[in-house]
């Protein structure tokens, strides 16, 4: 029999069932009230008290302590709506849900003296401290979101953490005087730069100081709960503050920074703003325990650096082993309140918070609530109570914390990171503050709110307020406050009277660690990606072994012979079959595979089967993990509906592993749509902007199947329109032996770039899309493949990639044309000249040149490989053959679809 809830099972009544279920429940307490556990006989005899007016009952002992309960349980639910969070003092409101008359007690009651059940802070008093503990706890400076947590032990760990401080937690002087000393540091460090370079973006943290105080508590206290390091992600408000206060990057550096520095041995790339850099260091607490901190780079696409902190806490932790509780390694993402609830791929990123290959054990998540979005109020940006409304999805506490009580932001910190090493699970710290300037510090904020901006333009900095609320209660003197303020001025003088004497620029992190030596610039020098027989043979065999007892799906077990006979004949391979081998060799030479997407275990063409699912038991088996006992892991993840998280994810992991081939699947090519700020800033950019390799592999599934505009183009031109400075390696690969050797190619240079592959769809079951197993014994890759069938004699050279090669060579013999050579750039960036010219130097009658391509002329290749065709053959026009320009990627109808094909095709041969 389930067991019925009670109404102290954690969930509002709206929630916890329909009006039709109470209905019933409390007719069932009517009929028979033992049939009820006893917590449902308190609530209905608080509900009939309370539906009937006062004058007709007369409160019994019961209910009355009943409707304690119930006042208790609705300051819980309730009581951050009306707690003192905004420093502003805009939200103060008295609520019927946290009056007494609401629960049927007037001012004769107040000396009653009740069982408080388990509220913590008082476990019997009288109803005036009742609702005095309750206040100090629920509606001070912090206001908590518990009770939409669903499990138990959570809110009852919650209660007992804050029920017993009352949100205002007892530092002793030496403490709150180091926070003061932080205050000062966060403000005077922001005046020094307004003073010194006027005019110049710093997006300031003016306003928010508290942050730098709440974010030292969480380094200092990380390592007593077994923290190694923390992964930071954050947007540009505070990031120089944080980067000089928190990470220890020198204030020499920073100003060299705003005086334009530049460091000669920056080879690579443009650079960025100051306030998009990340930085490392390692923190030394009080204890003397170390905490390594990365601040990830991140460009103004708010909250998209959110998947790549977690992919990289997550590659982080498999490398120290924190695979189970993973609590040696944290994320902690800083946000702003307007980004937090207005993007999407906030929602994404704590949607993989629990998944299996995607959670980190939990993340911090701090929001600088400013109370606007560059010059959009709240109202405008949200349709929710708190900008934190999205984080209730995963059910992660939230605490409201108002941002100029310092003391209380702190203690919020130091609960959250808590939690989080506690029940490894997100938990969100809402900083309650306001932004003194405008967007920049050149705006006008009170263009849009000039109510707002008298408010604030009044109103005295945190760390004024903090430092009278010390030298009130004796434990700061006016002459210490300024003798402090007056130390760190002529430290900030000292450093930048160095910084104009001499050039201090930022440092470099890229190639240290784990990235030692993997710093060379690209190269097409070849490298030896062949793999023995024997090997080939070996991981053949536990491709194709179905273990003892496993009831394997039928049409999976008649794909398996056929790959036996394959290998042990020595004859050809498919696409799916050479991903397997190549995956499978690099596993035995220790180096580990991971990919995800959706629906990338089975693939979506139902071609890859990496995981089969026993039919009677539906339990997993992979067999690329099941080759050798000493071999590496194959890890293989059927993503969330998402591309921008996943694909951000998947880029920030292979940022921190460099030694793993990481590959993301989109179901589709132009899926990668949905991603496309990942694509630009990070995938394309990240190299030039912030000189950080990443060996990412992205499958965009790519060809003109006849399926409609959205599921034909994978979006060849953005890439190549992206392509400069060596920073990306784009293929459109023919054949499965190209793509082993690209896979195995991609993790044994070094150096490592992302690469973007247009895999196939219809050429994964094409009969001549096949290699021979030799090719991946003695092979490598190569970025153009000549026609080995054309005579060096052959007029008339058509160039294409991918998918239309197969077309063009069947039309070339179906119809006995000799005179033509079909010449296939598989890797179309970087390009290499220098085999291209080799190639062409064979054909010494060459009349046309002619560029194939499947997409229309404004998309695919052409608008890239036509300045390369005309500076190879100087004087020679290329000619263009494939669809006409469109507006659409494809056409939705089969019939035309076909027309264009055989008209392209046909086309390509007729050079007169």
């Amino acid at each position: 029999m389930p067991r019925t809830p009670t109404p102290m099972d954690g969930k509002h009544l709206s929630t916890l069932a329909s009006a039709d279920y109470i209905e019933s429940l409390y007719q069932q307490w009517k009929d028979s009230p033992d049939s009820l556990p006893e917590s449902w006989h308190l609530f209905f005899e608080g509900f009939e008290m309370a539906m009937c007016p006062r004058s007709c009952v007369a409160a019994t002992q019961a209910e009355a302590q009943s409707n304690v309960i119930r006042l208790i349980d609705s300051y819980r639910r309730h009581g951050h709506l009306a707690a003192q969070i905004d420093p502003l003092g805009h939200n103060l409101q008295s609520l019927p849900e946290l009056l007494p008359k609401t629960f049927g007690f007037d001012e004769n009651d107040l000396q009653r003296v009740f069982d408080t059940n388990d509220f913590l802070a008082l476990p019997r008093a009288s109803l005036q401290d009742i609702l005095s503990s309750l206040n100090a706890t629920y509606c001070g400076p912090i206001g908590f979101e518990t009770m939409h947590i669903q499990d138990p032990n959570i809110r009852r760990w919650l209660q007992e953490q804050i029920e017993p401080v009352r949100s205002c937690p007892s530092f002793d002087t030496a403490r709150k005087l180091q926070i003061m000393e932080l205050l000062i540091d966060a403000e005077v460090f922001e005046n020094f730069l307004q003073n010194r370079y006027p005019g110049h973006k710093r997006f300031s943290l003016e306003g928010a100081e508290s942050l730098i105080p709440a974010i030292h508590e969480i380094v200092e206290m990380a390592p007593e709960l077994g923290v190694e390091e923390i992964v930071m992600g954050m947007a540009h408000r505070g990031r120089l503050n944080v980067l000089a206060n928190i990470l220890d990057k020198s204030y020499s550096m920073i100003f060299g920074e705003f005086e334009g520095f530049v460091s000669e041995d920056t080879d690579d790339g443009n650079g960025d703003v100051k306030y998009h850099l990340g930085y490392n260091s390692d923190h030394v607490n009080r204890q003397g325990k170390s905490l390594h901190i990365s601040l990830t780079s991140n460009p103004s696409h708010l909250e998209a650096v959110n998947p790549v902190v977690e992919g990289r806490a997550r590659a982080k932790q498999r490398r120290a082993g924190d695979k189970q509780e993973r609590r040696r390694i944290v994320p902690l993402l800083i946000h702003g309140d307007a980004g937090f609830a207005g993007q999407g791929l906030v929602a994404e990123t704590l949607n993989l918070s629990k998944l299996e290959g995607y959670r980190t054990g939990g993340t911090v998540h701090i929001i600088v609530n400013n109370q606007i979005g560059f010059t959009t109020d709240p109202e405008d940006a949200r349709s929710s109570t708190y900008a934190t409304d999205v984080a209730k999805m995963i059910e992660a506490p939230i605490f409201h914390v108002n941002g100029d009580n310092p003391c209380a932001v702190v203690y919020a910190a130091e609960l959250a990171l808590r939690f989080r090493q506690e029940f490894h699970q997100d938990v969100v710290l809402d900083m309650i503050c306001y932004r003194r300037h405008g967007h920049n510090e050149g705006d006008e904020p009170q263009f849009t709110q000039p109510i707002m901006y008298r408010t604030i333009k009044k109103h005295p900095s945190v760390r004024k307020l903090y430092q009278q609320r010390l030298v009130d209660n004796g434990e700061l003197s006016e002459d210490q406050a300024v003798e402090l303020k007056k130390q760190f001025q002529q430290k900030l003088q000292n450093a930048h009277a160095s910084a104009k004497k001499e050039a201090k620029t930022s440092e470099v992190f890229s190639y240290t660690g784990i990235w030692k030596n993997l710093d060379r610039p690209f190269s097409f020098d070849p490298v030896e990606t062949g793999v023995a027989y024997g090997r080939l043979k070996t991981i053949t065999h536990a491709l194709t072994t179905i273990p003892v007892g496993f009831h394997i799906n039928p049409k999976v077990g008649r794909a398996l012979p056929p790959r036996i006979h394959a290998i042990e004949d020595m004859k050809t391979v498919d696409w799916s079959f050479a991903e397997s081998l190549a995956f499978g060799s690099l596993l035995l030479e220790k180096i580990p595979v991971r990919l995800s997407g959706q629906d990338s275990a089975r693939g979506t063409f139902s071609q890859r089967h990496s995981v089969w699912r026993d039919m009677e038991t539906q339990q997993a088996y992979k067999p690329l993990n099941h080759i050798d006992a000493n071999q590496e892991t194959f890890c293989v993840y059927n993503s969330l509906l998402s591309e921008a998280a996943v694909l951000g994810f998947d880029f920030g992991y292979a940022l921190a592993e460099p030694d793993m081939l990481v590959l993301w699947e989109a179901q589709f090519g132009d899926f990668a749509n949905g991603a496309q700020v990942i694509i630009d800033q990070f995938v394309m950019g990240s190299k030039a902007k912030w000189e950080r390799s990443n060996g990412l592999v992205m499958l965009l599934p790519h060809g003109y199947e006849g399926q409609g505009a959205d599921h034909s183009n994978a979006y060849l031109e953005r890439y190549l329109a992206g392509a400069a400075e060596n920073n990306v390696q784009v293929c459109n690969l023919t054949t499965p032996a190209q793509y082993f050797h690209a896979l195995r190619r991609q993790v044994k240079r070094p150096f490592r770039l992302p690469l973007v592959l247009m895999t196939p769809k219809s050429l994964l079951r094409h009969k001549r899309c096949v290699s021979p197993v030799d090719d991946l014994v003695s092979g490598r890759f190569h970025e153009i493949l000549d026609d080995a069938e054309a005579p060096e004699t052959a007029r008339n050279l058509l160039f294409c990639s991918g998918k239309v090669y197969y077309d063009l060579l069947e039309y070339r013999e179906a119809h006995d044309i000799e005179d033509a050579a079909i010449i296939r750039f598989e890797q179309l960036y970087p390009f290499n000249e220098t085999l291209m010219r080799e190639i062409v130097g064979r054909y010494g009658n060459i009349e046309s040149i002619t560029w194939v391509q499947e997409e229309p002329k404004n998309r695919g290749a052409w608008p890239y490989t036509h300045h390369v065709l005309e500076e190879i053959f100087p004087g020679m026009h290329p000619r263009y053959v494939g669809r006409r320009p469109s507006a659409s990627s494809a056409t939705g109808y089969m019939k035309i679809h076909q027309k264009e094909q055989e008209r392209l095709v046909r086309e390509a041969f007729q050079t007169k």
